[in-house]
C-alpha cells in the first residue's frame, strides 16, 4: 500500500494548517474564552431594567401625589374701591416672584389669575373691552371670567387665584390650578 503521508494533497493541507490566515493574526480572538451575552440574557436584562424604571416612576408619582402641599397664606391685595369697574390691578401672590392680575368687570365681579401665559410664560395684559387677557408674544387670548384659552397657541387654563371679599378688602386665599 502507498504511504498517504507523502501524497501531494496531504502536503498541501499540512502547509495550510501551518500557515494561519492573515485576519487571524490581526484579530486574535479565542472563541472558547470569549464571554458574549446570549439573547436570553439580553432579554432578561432589558426586562428587569424596564421593570426597575417603571417601578421608580410609580414611586415618584406616589410621593408627588401624597406630599403635603404647603398652604398658601391669606394676604390682603387691595380695597374694592381701589379697582374701578372694568379695571385691573397687578399684584404678586403667593411669593414675590409670582405675578398675578386682579380683574373687575363692569358688573363689579372680581376674578384673579396668574399673569403668566401658559404657553411660553409671557406677561398677560388686560383688555377690558373684550373681557380678555391677551398675551402679546404669540397673540394668545384668555377669558377674564374663567381663565380658559380663547385663541392662539395656549391650550391650558390660567391658574385662578381665589379671592375672598372681607368687608371692603380683597384677600387672596389660595390658588386653583
Amino acid at each position: 500500500m502507498a504511504d498517504l503521508s507523502e501524497s501531494p494533497d496531504r502536503m498541501r493541507h499540512a502547509g495550510m494548517a501551518a500557515r494561519r490566515p492573515r485576519w487571524r493574526e490581526d484579530f486574535p480572538v479565542r472563541w472558547d474564552e470569549d464571554n458574549y451575552m446570549t439573547r436570553r440574557e439580553l432579554a432578561k436584562f432589558l426586562t428587569l431594567g424596564s421593570a426597575l424604571l417603571a417601578g421608580v416612576n410609580v414611586l415618584i408619582a406616589f410621593f408627588g401625589l401624597t406630599r403635603d402641599i404647603p398652604a398658601t397664606q391669606r394676604r390682603r391685595i387691595a380695597g374694592i374701591d381701589e379697582v374701578p369697574p372694568g379695571g385691573s390691578l397687578l399684584f404678586r401672590y403667593p411669593t414675590p416672584e409670582d405675578p398675578c392680575i386682579l380683574v373687575r368687570d363692569q358688573s363689579g365681579r372680581v376674578d384673579a389669575f396668574s399673569q403668566v401665559c401658559t404657553h411660553l410664560s409671557c406677561a398677560l395684559v388686560h383688555q377690558p373691552d373684550d373681557r380678555t387677557l391677551a398675551c402679546p408674544c404669540h397673540k394668545g387670548l384668555f377669558s377674564s371670567l374663567d381663565g380658559r384659552p380663547l385663541a392662539g397657541p395656549p391650550t391650558r387654563r390660567l391658574p385662578r387665584i381665589v379671592i375672598d371679599q372681607r368687608g371692603s378688602d380683597l384677600v387672596a386665599a389660595g390658588i386653583e390650578v
